[in-house]
């Protein structure tokens, strides 16, 4: 039973949000919205403790495609970072906003860059992709285009409402299909190029600089039972993210970065992780 502990756990955190935001907003929707994310993303924790293969990629989908095609497509609420300026400046507590605050902002806190590996409508897509294991290279020192592009969204979202632009929320919905056709592209290229699937993650998100500040106080972190590693250094190469997780400490090298993918787990011989 006492493995079963972390996918209970995470469900009723997801509950607790589920039903607070309900009575609080007296709006039904956040009962189911919530409720489904957090069945989904423990499903998938489920089903990595009982040893299947796909687990977290079935947790993927079933998150990313209810945000990008329901939420975001169909219900036209822009749920990417021009989103989030846009119900802020309009004071609205919207899908957007609610959405970065527990899985971007604060909910780091709990679970660190779990959104990324568990429920990324973008990295859904890219780990699809062949480079499924990571070919040791040096970072490349591009990670500032990620400020460019979170600034970016900034501007475009302020001088919407500086220029008063007319059918703001038209806008709002064409920059969320634009912007992940971008996205999906710019991810693509980068991942053929450095022949890593998670190369646009690592350098152009902007979603990061929410991410990575909060994780490193992360609650659920991987850890190293150093009585038991041998320093094969297998937990190193299939890692998508370059963290050492043989490091506790958390100023680990890419430490912000685990997204809680369970690789290194699945594959240290001696069940040190």
């Amino acid at each position: 039973m006492k493995k079963y502990i972390l996918p209970i756990t995470l469900l009723l955190i997801f509950e607790t949000i589920a039903v607070t935001l309900w009575l609080a907003l007296d709006n039904i929707f956040y009962l189911f919205n919530f409720s489904y994310i957090g069945i989904s993303i423990a499903l998938g924790v489920f089903l990595f403790i009982k040893g299947y293969s796909y687990a977290r990629r079935i947790t993927q989908l079933l998150v990313g495609l209810y945000m990008l095609i329901y939420l975001g497509v169909i219900s036209n609420e822009n749920m990417q970072l021009e989103g989030f300026w846009y119900y802020l400046f309009t004071g609205v507590f919207e899908a957007a906003t609610i959405h970065f605050v527990v899985a971007k902002i604060f909910g780091p806190l709990i679970f660190g860059r779990g959104w990324c590996g568990y429920a990324c409508w973008t990295a859904m897509v890219l780990d699809f992709l062949p480079f499924k294991r990571v070919v040791t290279h040096e970072r490349k020192n591009i990670g500032w285009i990620r400020y460019v592009m979170f600034i970016a969204s900034l501007i475009f979202v302020l001088s919407l409402f500086l220029f008063k632009v007319d059918r703001i929320e038209k806008i709002m919905l064409w920059s969320f299909i634009i912007g992940n056709i971008l996205y999906y592209t710019a991810g693509i290229i980068l991942a053929f190029l450095f022949k890593d699937n998670r190369a646009f993650c690592k350098y152009i998100c902007p979603i990061t600089v929410f991410l990575k500040p909060m994780s490193y106080f992360a609650l659920f972190r991987i850890k190293c039972d150093k009585s038991k590693c041998i320093s094969c250094g297998r937990c190193k190469k299939v890692c998508p993210m370059d963290v050492d997780v043989t490091d506790n400490s958390r100023s680990r090298k890419n430490g912000t970065e685990c997204i809680l993918c369970f690789e290194c787990v699945k594959n240290c011989p001696k069940n040190a992780i």
